[in-house]
């Protein structure tokens, strides 16, 4: 093979590699491999983007590189939670000692999760569906055993479903970079109303309801007037 080949061929692979990288990177920020998730193997990656083993691999290297995957003997390739802990950590440890950030952080919800219900509304798949009604089911069932810690850690992977099923690619890269510091809001709030008031608990759960049917049917609209209604009752008794 002459040099002009050899350094076309080069050229080529490195494309290869590129393109894999590309879209695999896609799958990290749309939520398709979340944090923690198990990458498919070699095999199954390489007949998936129809390119070599060897092309994976390298791609693989290049994400580890940037630390947003992580392989373990013995286990696999691993997603790591750098794109959500890149943005969240120092957040959400600001948002522990100032209090005072409680209405900024109800405001930017309010915003961020009307858009994530009227998108998930249009776009849920009926997996998508289906995961977001067994959530509501098991948050009614903490409800009824008043479970309230349960029930807030239902309520909050209820909306983490809601953002998912989005299927917009920068609400999810938002939603992803703060997922933690949401989740730990979300609870924390949600436990300190269900505890303070059991009426709140009854009308969360109906909020809840009301938001899941709207998705569920495809309604956009509906679906972002209910979580932003439900976001305003969060605030309103937060402030009491």
């Amino acid at each position: 093979m002459t040099t002009t080949r050899k350094i076309s061929a080069r050229g080529a692979a490195r494309g290869r590699v590129e393109g894999v990288m590309r879209q695999m990177e896609t799958a990290l920020i749309d939520g398709t491999w979340r944090a923690g998730s198990r990458l498919p193997a070699e095999r199954e990656l390489a007949e998936q983007y129809g390119v070599s083993r060897n092309t994976i691999r390298e791609a693989i290297q290049r994400l580890a590189a940037r630390d947003l995957v992580q392989s373990r003997r013995g286990s696999g390739v691993f997603v790591t939670d750098q794109l959500r802990t890149g943005i969240a950590s120092p957040w959400g440890q600001l948002v522990a000692d100032h209090p005072a950030l409680r209405e900024d952080m109800l405001e930017f919800r309010r915003v961020l999760e009307g858009a994530t219900a009227y998108f998930a509304a249009q776009r849920a798949d009926a997996e998508e569906r289906k995961r977001i009604r067994a959530l509501l089911g098991e948050l009614e069932r903490s409800h009824a055993a008043d479970d309230k810690p349960a029930e807030a850690r239902a309520d909050a992977q209820l909306h983490e479903a809601i953002a998912q099923a989005s299927h917009n690619a920068m609400f999810l890269h938002l939603h992803t970079s703060v997922i933690g510091m949401l989740r730990d809001h979300i609870t924390i709030s949600g436990t300190g109303l269900r505890e303070q008031d059991a009426n709140a608990s009854d009308q969360l759960l109906m909020q809840h309801r009301t938001l899941c049917e709207a998705i569920c049917a495809r309604q956009p609209e509906e679906a972002r007037t209910a979580m932003q209604s439900h976001i305003d009752f969060v605030r309103a008794r937060m402030e009491l």
